[in-house]
């Protein structure tokens, strides 16, 4: 004691050094350098106070802001679950789950959502996970049967949590926030600020996170005018100036989704759809392809406007404007993410009003741009996936070894339960399918089809 730091304190600096080395091993698998400024701060709040609010913009990677602390929370030989996490859509419930394996750190992580076989939760939960990541709804359910215990719960997280706190879920809310007894950390997390709280969500003195007013790419907004009160025309005009670029195009409405999408169909104006209202297995497959570009464009409601993994979106169109600030601040939040720009339109006839949260935007000018238009990527589905105990590698060695491909024109790879759904060259997607039917990927006989 007289001439070095105390056993408990080189015992702290074993363990954070311990952590410090697991967080850059999960770094290095995840294909990041380092954390961002946000990302540590949250580190280092989550792991020295109970409450943390997180409040920055969408896509500077609050998940594994909050992921990295409470995985290394985790008490690897208790088969219990640990830690849950709320999140407002299915999307984001899949996302997170995602991350969790991506990170390789071994633990066990379950997605529970509504549109998905509730007893197929049951059969995957037997396997007790530390992490539940679910929506509202599907949560308050399986507490209310006691799928599994809640006695080791100690990190709570509500993702998104001005969304999940709208009055649509307030009282599943209300119910899983009575039913936690044990919780010793909460986490909320959302891309704006101003948010009230309520007192059932027992987040007693929060240490506050605050980079929501500062966005690392730069992001323009731009004024579209259609000479028409239907706007259908100007929109295609400008979907073929913007060309490959990848954007999101804001509905208020699935039936106003339906009436743009089956105009550019008719205009042959490749793109998917994202409401509500789809079945999960159209939803996320439209997201599927969006990702690995076998369409540019996607039409969705605000649904789109959080938790969409998508790596790179060039510009945002409001086809219709929001209700509210918040949601305006959300789709926008969908492009310039990180430190890449981002474009925002506003597509309007001069007759329609503007909401006192639209700021004067300056005509938008296109003559310089370039039309070109060409669908590069294709979407390969193939019968097989991580319950088959099949990896990217194998996928991608199948199809340049057995489909012969060149890896230049195998794309981007998304493994699910069953199938694995694979972007490839659309030059090569006429011969795939023949080559590759019927044939064994390590031990599973495929079948293969283009989507």
């Amino acid at each position: 004691k007289l001439f070095g730091p105390s056993r408990e304190k080189m015992q702290r600096i074993m363990k954070s050094q311990k952590i410090m080395k697991s967080q850059k091993e999960i770094l290095k698998k995840l294909g990041i350098e380092r954390l961002n400024q946000m990302q540590l701060s949250s580190n280092e709040a989550i792991v020295n106070y109970n409450n943390v609010i997180i409040q920055s913009p969408t896509g500077t990677g609050k998940t594994l802001a909050f992921l990295l602390p409470l995985i290394n929370d985790i008490e690897r030989g208790l088969k219990q679950v640990q830690c849950l996490i709320i999140v407002p859509s299915r999307e984001l419930a899949i996302q997170v789950e995602g991350v969790v394996r991506q990170m390789g750190s071994g633990i066990k992580c379950n997605s529970v959502y509504g549109g998905q076989s509730f007893n197929q939760d049951k059969i995957n939960l037997k396997h007790i996970p530390s992490l539940v990541v679910g929506t509202p709804g599907r949560v308050a359910d399986h507490i209310k049967r006691n799928t599994f215990s809640l006695a080791f719960i100690k990190s709570f997280v509500i993702d998104e949590f001005d969304k999940s706190l709208e009055i649509g879920f307030e009282d599943e809310l209300k119910s899983i926030c009575s039913a936690l007894y044990g919780v010793k950390k909460r986490i909320l997390t959302s891309a704006t600020k101003s948010i009230d709280i309520p007192r059932y969500v027992n987040l007693d003195k929060p240490f506050i996170i605050n980079t929501s007013d500062h966005g690392e790419g730069e992001m323009k907004m731009e004024l579209i005018e259609s000479r028409n009160k239907d706007k259908l025309d100007r929109l295609a005009e400008v979907l073929n100036i913007l060309g490959n670029d990848s954007g999101i195009i804001f509905c208020n409405y699935k039936d106003s989704i339906q009436r743009v999408s089956n105009f550019l169909l008719d205009k042959e104006i490749l793109h998917g759809c994202f409401y509500g209202g789809m079945e999960q297995q159209d939803r996320e497959l439209s997201l599927t392809k969006f990702r690995n570009g076998s369409h540019k464009i996607i039409v969705a409601t605000d649904l789109a406007s959080r938790g969409l993994d998508v790596e790179r979106i060039n510009y945002i169109i409001h086809y219709h404007l929001p209700s509210n600030e918040n949601e305006f601040i959300h789709r926008n939040g969908r492009t310039a993410r990180m430190d890449k720009d981002g474009i925002v339109y506003v597509l309007k006839h001069h007759s329609d009003p503007s909401p006192p949260f639209i700021p004067h935007l300056q005509l938008a000018k296109f003559e310089n741009k370039e039309y070109e238009t060409h669908q590069n990527w294709v979407t390969l589905m193939i019968s097989g996936g991580r319950k088959d105990r099949i990896s990217k590698g194998d996928v991608a060695g199948f199809l340049i070894k057995k489909g012969e491909l060149k890896k230049d024109e195998v794309g981007l790879i998304e493994l699910k339960q069953k199938i694995t759904f694979v972007a490839i060259e659309k030059k090569s997607s006429t011969k795939i399918v023949k080559k590759i039917n019927g044939l064994r990927l390590k031990t599973k006989k495929v079948r293969a089809t283009l989507v």
